[in-house]
């Protein structure tokens, strides 16, 4: 048994005293964040607003009753208004062959250049999904939550795509590495 004792259990209905909450430096949180290994995905949209793509690892699986995902979006990208506006995305998780696609996505060239660089199939909600994905989930935004400088797109999958490749695709210490399928 240890010699600690606990003087007063703390419940989630208690206040947290303003003193106790801080923060961290921004970049001791990239760092630490360079450590949590992510899945590559290239999050797309096509609709009244327009096409729009970027490379997000900001992807996380909610619920598979139904099926919900969400996707994190800076308010300050280019592609944000886009997003926003058309209300229904494809996330396409990468391939560990898509290194350079994640890369052309993730940079400041343009819509054209980036959805020429590959081919490009439609499900259920017209979003563009890569045609060699190693999976896809085309899906409606359901909600949306700001947080931050972020806004979390809650999104009700409505198709899924499984691709024919085993080998996946994350980011890890600031660089891409393959996993084995």
């Amino acid at each position: 048994m240890s010699d600690l004792t606990v003087e007063r259990r703390v419940t989630a209905n208690d206040a947290v005293p303003s003193a106790a909450v801080t923060t961290v430096d921004q970049q001791a949180f990239r760092d630490a964040m360079a450590k949590l290994s992510a899945a590559v995905n290239i999050v797309t949209t096509d609709g009244p607003a327009g096409k729009a793509g970027f490379t997000a690892s900001a992807v996380s699986s909610v619920s598979d009753t139904p099926g919900t995902l969400l996707v994190c979006l800076n308010r300050g990208s280019s592609v944000y208004p886009t997003f926003q506006a058309n209300e229904h995305l494809c996330v396409n998780t990468l391939a560990a062959h898509h290194e350079a696609l994640s890369s052309l996505f993730g940079s400041r060239s343009s819509t054209e250049e980036r959805f020429a660089a590959t081919e490009w199939d439609v499900l259920h909600t017209g979003s563009p999904v890569l045609q060699d994905a190693l999976v896809a989930f085309d899906c409606r935004v359901e909600e949306v939550v700001s947080a931050a400088t972020h806004d979390i797109f809650i999104c009700r999958v409505l198709a899924i795509k499984q691709g024919q490749s085993t080998d996946g695709l994350v980011y890890f210490s600031r660089g891409y590495h393959a996993v084995r399928g």
